[in-house]
């Protein structure tokens, strides 16, 4: 059997088997859509968002790209956010990376690892520059592997300050105090989430004061 013929299949069997737990899902779903949370993570294959988290159909709003990116001008990216924000109204923000990203290590390692990929390159600039910028602390890691989940740790936090800084978030935040931002590392050899960094509202209870960024900004 062709891989894809196994997929339309599945397919079949999946659907069968959420109908015979929840008779009325695919007509709810069919009604529209209310998810809680926008899921910005990244597109490696092993981070199948809703299945890491056990959600249900129509429970995540995902939008995914190499590394977890929030690009300002990416029409993609921003119209995501717009839509989960202005018209879906979720109350969270989570962006997920990942332990051993390929993204963030092509970024560390620099040189010949993009050379051959120059959409991706591009991609990955606001990663090369926070390499850049925090090159004396990534310094005192001496394994790549090491280097590469910290600096993971470092663009998570990275995306969520750049989130709080765009008039979307900050008009919501003015109107109804939503949506709360998270800043999460999944682990691949455990299959555990890891909350790394959280933004809210101004006055709104977050449970990461300062030293807690401190401690993840330096490992």
């Amino acid at each position: 059997m062709q891989f894809f013929d196994r997929l339309l299949l599945e397919n079949r069997a999946w659907a069968d088997d959420m109908k015979a737990s929840d008779p009325d899902l695919f007509e709810r779903l069919h009604q529209g859509q209310s998810p809680a949370a926008l899921w910005i993570g990244c597109c490696d294959s092993r981070v199948p968002a809703e299945q890491i988290c056990n959600a249900r159909p129509g429970e995540l709003f995902i939008h995914r790209n190499i590394a977890n990116l929030v690009h300002e001008d990416d029409a993609n990216v921003s119209s995501v956010l717009e839509y989960a924000i202005n018209a879906l109204k979720v109350d969270h923000i989570i962006v997920c990376g990942h332990r051993g990203c390929g993204g963030i290590q092509a970024a560390v390692s620099g040189g010949d690892a993009l050379r051959t990929l120059p959409h991706v390159d591009r991609h990955l600039g606001q990663v090369k520059q926070l390499v850049a910028e925090r090159d004396a602390e990534l310094a005192q890691f001496s394994q790549l592997g090491d280097k590469v989940d910290h600096l993971v740790e470092l663009n998570v936090i990275a995306q969520i300050e750049r989130l709080a800084g765009l008039k979307l978030i900050t008009g919501s935040w003015q109107a109804r105090r939503a949506p709360s931002l998270h800043g999460w590392v999944y682990d691949l050899a455990s299959g555990h989430l890891e909350e790394v960094y959280r933004r809210e509202a101004e006055g709104a209870e977050d449970g990461f004061d300062e030293p807690d960024w401190q401690r993840v900004a330096a490992g």
